[in-house]
C-alpha cells in the first residue's frame, strides 16, 4: 500500500532552467557598471503617492485583471481534476422495481418470475503503480504555477501601463500650459507689430508682410492650444480606462512631469532567469511537457485497478435496508494493451514534439528578455545623454528668443529674427517635454524587463 500512495502523490516538476541558463552572459553588454541587488518597489521608485493609489486600483477594478484572476482559479481546479483518476470513487445506486411472467403450459398450471430490488456502492480506484496518473497531474500542476506567473507578468504590465498614462497626463498638461504661454507670447508680438504697422514704419519692422506672418502664428498658437486640450482628454480617458472607471475625462493628473528617479539595479542576466515571471511561466510550460511526455510513455504499461461493491438485494422494496439480506463484491482488473493501431505510439511522437516546441519557446523567450534589457540599458544612457543636451540647447534657444525681443523693442533687431527665435524656443521646449517623458517610459520598460517587483 505504500507503495500506492507513494504512486499518487503529485508535486510541482523540477525546475528545467538548467536548459537554459547557459545562455546567459556573465554581464551586460549595454553597461559596464553593473549594479548588484534586486530592483524591488519600482512603483514607488517615482515618488508619486497619487501614482500609487491609481496603479492599485487598476489592479483591483481592470477588467483584464479580473479575468486573468479566473483563468488562474480555472488552472488550479483543472490541476486537482488532473489527479482524480488516481483516486478511488465512489457510485450510489438504488434500484427498485417488480414484474411478472406466466408461463402458459407449464405443469401445474404454469408459474411466474418476480424481480425483486436492491441498492449498492460501488467503488472503483485505478493503482498508479507506473506514476502515469501522477505524471499528468505534475504536468497540470505546471500549467496551473505557469499561469500564476502569468498573472504577475500581467499586475507588471497593468502597472507599467498605468504609468505611462500618467505620464503621458503630465506631458500633455505641460505641453497645454506652453501652448498657452506661446500663445500670449505671440498675442504680444502681434500687438508689438500691430503698432509699427500703423505708424508706418516699414523698413524698422512695420511692413503688412509681417504683420501678417505674426498674426498667423497667433492663429497657429490658438488652434495648438485646442490641440493640447484634447490630448489631455484623451490622457485622461485612458487613464480613466485602465482603472476601470467610465471614460468620462474628468480625472485630475499632475500638472507636471515626474522627475526622474535614480536607475535600478540592474544584477546578473543569470539572475534574470529567477525574476522574470514571464520567463519562470515558459519554464513551467516546458515542464509541463516534459511531464506529459512521460505520461505518454508510462501509457504502454498495464493499467491496474480495485473495485468493490457492497449493499442489500431483496424482491422487496422495503427490505433493502435490511442487513440480513447484505451482498458485496471485491476484485481486482489488470488491462494491458495489445494492439491500439499506432495510437500509443503516435501519442508519444507528439508529447515529444512539443517538448521540443516549449523547449524552443523558452529559449526564445529568454532571449527576448535578455533583448530587452540590453535595449532599455541602451537608451538610459542616450536618453540621459539627449535630455542634457536638450536642456541646454532649450536654455540658449530661450535666451535667444528673450535677446531677440528685446533687440526688436529697442529697434535693433528684426521681427523675422524675433519670430524664428520665439518658434525655435517653443520647438524645443515641447520637444524636451516628449523627450522626458520617453525617458521615464523606458525607465519602466526597464524595470519590466529586469522583473522588478513592486508593492503598493
Amino acid at each position: 500500500m505504500a507503495v500506492i500512495f507513494v504512486g499518487c502523490a503529485a508535486t510541482p516538476p523540477a525546475s528545467q532552467m538548467l536548459k537554459v541558463e547557459e545562455m546567459a552572459p556573465h554581464s551586460w553588454a549595454a553597461t559596464k557598471e553593473g549594479k548588484s541587488g534586486v530592483d524591488r518597489n519600482w512603483v514607488q521608485s517615482f515618488g508619486d503617492s497619487s501614482l500609487n493609489k491609481l496603479v492599485a486600483e487598476a489592479l483591483a477594478r481592470n477588467p483584464d485583471m479580473r479575468a486573468t484572476a479566473e483563468r488562474v482559479l480555472q488552472s488550479q481546479k483543472a490541476a486537482f481534476v488532473a489527479g482524480a483518476a488516481a483516486r478511488p470513487s465512489l457510485a450510489a445506486e438504488l434500484k427498485g422495481d417488480r414484474s411478472k411472467r406466466q408461463f402458459v403450459g407449464m405443469p401445474f398450471g404454469g408459474s411466474s418470475v418476480e424481480n425483486g430490488s436492491y441498492a449498492d456502492l460501488r467503488v472503483n480506484w485505478e493503482i498508479d503503480l507506473w506514476g502515469r496518473i501522477r505524471m499528468g497531474q505534475m504536468a497540470a500542476i505546471s500549467d496551473a504555477q505557469a499561469a500564476e506567473l502569468d498573472a504577475k507578468a500581467a499586475e507588471a504590465a497593468l502597472a507599467a501601463q498605468v504609468c505611462k498614462a500618467w505620464f503621458s497626463l503630465g506631458e500633455a498638461n505641460e505641453q497645454l500650459r506652453l501652448a498657452k504661454r506661446v500663445a500670449k507670447i505671440r498675442d504680444d508680438s502681434v500687438e508689438t507689430i500691430g503698432q509699427r504697422f500703423e505708424q508706418n514704419l516699414g523698413n524698422d519692422g512695420g511692413s503688412a508682410s509681417q504683420y501678417r506672418l505674426a498674426q498667423t502664428d497667433q492663429a497657429t498658437a490658438k488652434a495648438v492650444i485646442s490641440q493640447r486640450e484634447s490630448e489631455v482628454r484623451m490622457a485622461q480617458r485612458r487613464l480613466e480606462l485602465l482603472c476601470g472607471r467610465y471614460p468620462a475625462g474628468k480625472m485630475k493628473g499632475s500638472t507636471t512631469l515626474t522627475k526622474m528617479p535614480s536607475r535600478p539595479p540592474s544584477g546578473v542576466p543569470s539572475g534574470l532567469l529567477q525574476r522574470r515571471p514571464d520567463v519562470i511561466a515558459a519554464e513551467r510550460r516546458y515542464a509541463a511537457s516534459v511531464s506529459r511526455l512521460e505520461e505518454a510513455k508510462r501509457a504502454i504499461f498495464p493499467v491496474i485497478s480495485l473495485t468493490g461493491s457492497a449493499g442489500t438485494a431483496s424482491d422487496a422494496l422495503e427490505q433493502i435496508i435490511n442487513n440480513n439480506f447484505s451482498t458485496w463484491s471485491l476484485g481486482a482488473t489488470l488491462t494491458q494493451n495489445l494492439l491500439t493501431g499506432g495510437r500509443v505510439k503516435g501519442e508519444q511522437a507528439i508529447r515529444a514534439s512539443k517538448e521540443r516546441e516549449e523547449l524552443a519557446r523558452l529559449q526564445g523567450v529568454v532571449f527576448g528578455a535578455f533583448g530587452e534589457v540590453e535595449n532599455a540599458l541602451v537608451l538610459e544612457r542616450w536618453l540621459k545623454l539627449r535630455v542634457k543636451d536638450m536642456q541646454k540647447a532649450s536654455s540658449l534657444a530661450n535666451d535667444a528668443a528673450m535677446a531677440a525681443n528685446d533687440d526688436y523693442l529697442e529697434g535693433t533687431g528684426g521681427i523675422l529674427t524675433l519670430l524664428t527665435a520665439q518658434s525655435r524656443a517653443v520647438e524645443l521646449d515641447s520637444q524636451l517635454l516628449v523627450l522626458r517623458r520617453v525617458q521615464l517610459e523606458n525607465r519602466v520598460d526597464l524595470h519590466l524587463a529586469l522583473g522588478g517587483a513592486f508593492s503598493l
